[in-house]
C-alpha cells in the first residue's frame, strides 16, 4: 500500500526541540553547572508537547506578547490562530539575569532541558481565569490550581536534553513524528482522532468506528494521560481498557492507540480548538468533539461552566482555520429488540430503548460490584472496572470538617470515630492542631502558610483515600480555593462537612481566649489575621453535609454523617 499523504503540521512544520548524540551530551555536561528550578506536572506536560512539536507552532513556553494576546484573541502575536496560554510560572527569587541560561529540572531533579532567559513578565490569576477560561470560579480546577502558581511567568529558546522518563506502556508512548509515521504506513490520507479522558464503552466504539468510515480513512484513538478531571479514572485502568478494546474489537490495519501526555486545562470549547491542533500535528485532519467536551462540570451555582454544545460550535468556526474538520459525537440509542445502536433521531417510533448514565455506572453498578451488561460495554471492560474498583464499602473516603474555630469540628469528629470504628472501618485523623504540632511546624498564619497547611493535609488524606483508607480532617480551612484544590487530591470520595456555626457561638465557647485576644489586636491596630474577626472565612457553597455547631449535639451531629455514609454505600446498612 502507498503511503498517505497525511496533512501538514499546524504551522507548516513539527517543532523538534530534542538534542541527540554529541550535541546532548555536551549540554549535559554543561547543565551540572548552571542554576536550576523544579517545575510542576502541568509544566512537564507542557514542555514535551512543545519538544515533541505537539503544540506546533509554538517552540517555547509563551512570552507576553503571546501570552495577552491569546488571552484577548485566541491569537498568537504573529496571528496565528492558538486557543489557550502555555506559560511557565516561577518564583522570580529563584531566577539568574535576564540573557542567562537556566536548567528546568522535574520532581526527582532530573534534568529536563535548558532554558535561555529572555524575558520576565507578571501574570494576574484573575484575569487569566476570566479570559482563558470564562471563569473566576474556584470550582473550576484550573482557577483553583492558578491560585498556587507563581507570580511571573519566563520564556525564552529551550533545549530539551531528556524527555519525560515513563515505564508504564512505554509501546503506546510516541511522539508525533513517530505516530505520523504509523499513519503514513496505514495509507490513508484522511485520519479522524478520537480525544478521550474516560474507558470507552460500546457506544464510544460505534462512534469511532462510523467516524473513521464517514471519512473513509484510519482511526487515531488517542486517550489522554498526563493530567485531566479531578475524579477521573486513572490512566493505569484506562490504558489497559483501550488496549483491550483495540486489540479484540478495531480493524487493527486501520486502528492505531497512542497516549497523549497532555495537561488538560478543562476549557470546554477553547480546549477543543486546543486538542484539534494537537491531533493535526500528529496528523489527523478530522475530530470527534463531543457534548460539553472538556467540560469542568457545574460552577458554584450550580450551572455548567460551558453550554453542552458550546465546543462544537466553536469548533465548526474555526475548523477551516485549523485546517481540521469537525465530527461531531451524534446521541446514539441501544435498541435491545435489534442487537444495535441507532442515532436518537433514527429511534423507531414505540421501540424499546436502553441506556446507562455516568451516574447509574458508578453507583448502580460498580459502587455495589456489579459487572455492567454486555450491550452497554464489552466484557473485558466491565472485568477490568470492576478489578480496579472495589464496591464503595470497601473505598477509602475522606470527610472534611470545614469551619469557625469553636464550631465544633473536632467534637463531632471525636464521636464519628467511635462511631465508625464500631462499625469496622479503621479511621484515620488530621486535626488542624495536631497537624500544626508536626507535620506543619513552624508555618505561621499568613494566607500563603494557611494554604500550604490545608494543602499539606489535602495530600496526605488523599494518599490515605487511593489506598483505601478512611480519613477524618478537621481544620478551619477558611478559603474556597485551597479547599477545592484539597478535594482535587482526594478525589470523589470527598465529603465536605460544614459546621454552619455562628461567630458569637464560637466566641462564647473559646476557653482558650483566641477570639479575645485578636479583638483587642484589632483595636490595638495589630490585626493578627484571625479567621472570623480579621480574617474572611469562606462558606461552602455546596458541601455535602451542613450541620449546625449549636442546638445539635456532637452526637447527633455525627450520626447525620453515619447516615450520610450509609446513603452512599460508604457504610454497610446492617
Amino acid at each position: 500500500m502507498a503511503k498517505a499523504n497525511l496533512i501538514t503540521p499546524y504551522g507548516g512544520k513539527l517543532v523538534n526541540l530534542v538534542l541527540s548524540g554529541n550535541d546532548r551530551e555536551k549540554e549535559l555536561a554543561r547543565a551540572a553547572k548552571l542554576p536550576s528550578i523544579k517545575i510542576s506536572m502541568r509544566n512537564l506536560c507542557d514542555l514535551e508537547l512543545l519538544a515533541t512539536g505537539g503544540f506546533s507552532p509554538l517552540a517555547t513556553f509563551m512570552g507576553k506578547a503571546d501570552y495577552e494576546r491569546v488571552l484577548r484573541e485566541m491569537r498568537l502575536a504573529d496571528g496565528t490562530l492558538f486557543p489557550l496560554p502555555i506559560t511557565l510560572t516561577v518564583d522570580p527569587r529563584e531566577l539568574p539575569t535576564v540573557g542567562e541560561e537556566l536548567v528546568l529540572r522535574n520532581a526527582n531533579n532530573d534534568v529536563i532541558a535548558i532554558l535561555t532567559l529572555d524575558e520576565v513578565y507578571h501574570w494576574d490569576a484573575e484575569t487569566e481565569g476570566a479570559l482563558a477560561y470564562g471563569s473566576t470560579d474556584p470550582k473550576h480546577p484550573m482557577v483553583s490550581e492558578m491560585e498556587r502558581w507563581n507570580k511571573v511567568c519566563i520564556t525564552g529558546p529551550m533545549k530539551v536534553l531528556n524527555l519525560p522518563k515513563y515505564y508504564d506502556f512505554i509501546e503506546l508512548r510516541r511522539t508525533p513524528a513517530e505516530v505520523r509515521r504509523m499513519l503514513e504506513d496505514m495509507g490513508h490520507d484522511n485520519v479522524v482522532a478520537f480525544q478521550t479522558r474516560n474507558p470507552l464503552h460500546r457506544i464510544h466504539e460505534e462512534l469511532t468506528k462510523r467516524a473513521a468510515a464517514e471519512v473513509k480513512g484510519s482511526l487515531i484513538v488517542h486517550p489522554v494521560v498526563g493530567m485531566t478531571k479531578p475524579g477521573d479514572v486513572d490512566h493505569y485502568t484506562r490504558v489497559r481498557i483501550y488496549k483491550a478494546l483495540v486489540d479484540n474489537y478495531y480493524d487493527r490495519n486501520s486502528t492505531l492507540l497512542s497516549l497523549l501526555p497532555l495537561a488538560m486545562r478543562m476549557a470546554g470549547p477553547k480546549e477543543a480548538l486546543l486538542h484539534a491542533i494537537i491531533r493535526r500535528n500528529h496528523g489527523a485532519n478530522h475530530f470527534i468533539v463531543g457534548r460539553d467536551h472538556a467540560g469542568p462540570g457545574k460552577d458554584s451555582t450550580g450551572k455548567p461552566f460551558y453550554g453542552p454544545y458550546d465546543a462544537q460550535e466553536v469548533m465548526k468556526q474555526y475548523e477551516h482555520e485549523v485546517g481540521v474538520g469537525m465530527i461531531p459525537f451524534e446521541e446514539l440509542v441501544y435498541l435491545p429488540d435489534d442487537d444495535r445502536y441507532v442515532e436518537g433521531k433514527d429511534v423507531p417510533s414505540g421501540a424499546k430503548t436502553l441506556n446507562i448514565s455516568g451516574t447509574q455506572v458508578r453507583d448502580d453498578y460498580l459502587a455495589k460490584g456489579k459487572l455492567l451488561p454486555e450491550w452497554f460495554t464489552r466484557p473485558e471492560t466491565a472485568e477490568i472496572l470492576r478489578e480496579m474498583y472495589p464496591p464503595r464499602h470497601k473505598q477509602g473516603f475522606c470527610i472534611w470538617f470545614t469551619g469557625l474555630s469553636g464550631s465544633g469540628k473536632s467534637a463531632t469528629a471525636q464521636v464519628l470515630t467511635s462511631l465508625l470504628l464500631e462499625r469496622g472501618r479503621e479511621i484515620a485523623i488530621l486535626d488542624g492542631d495536631v497537624v500544626r504540632t508536626h507535620l506543619s511546624k513552624g508555618l505561621g498564619f499568613s494566607k500563603e502558610d494557611r494554604d500550604t497547611n490545608i494543602l499539606r493535609i489535602g495530600f496526605v488524606a488523599g494518599e490515605i483515600v487511593h489506598a483505601s483508607g478512611a480519613v477524618l480532617c478537621a481544620a478551619i480551612s477558611p478559603y474556597r480555593a485551597t479547599r477545592a484544590e484539597a478535594r482535587k487530591m482526594v478525589g470523589e470520595n470527598f465529603v465536605e462537612v460544614y459546621m454552619d456555626t455562628p461567630v458569637e457561638v464560637c466566641e462564647q465557647r473559646d476557653v482558650k481566649g483566641l477570639y479575645a485576644r485578636a479583638r483587642q489586636a484589632m483595636a490595638d491596630g495589630k490585626p493578627m489575621g484571625f479567621t472570623g474577626v480579621d480574617d474572611p472565612y469562606e462558606p461552602p457553597i455546596e458541601p455535602e453535609i451542613t450541620l449546625k455547631g449549636y442546638g445539635e449535639t456532637p452526637e447527633e451531629n455525627a450520626r447525620i454523617i453515619v447516615q450520610f455514609l450509609e446513603a452512599q454505600g460508604f457504610l454497610n446498612s446492617n
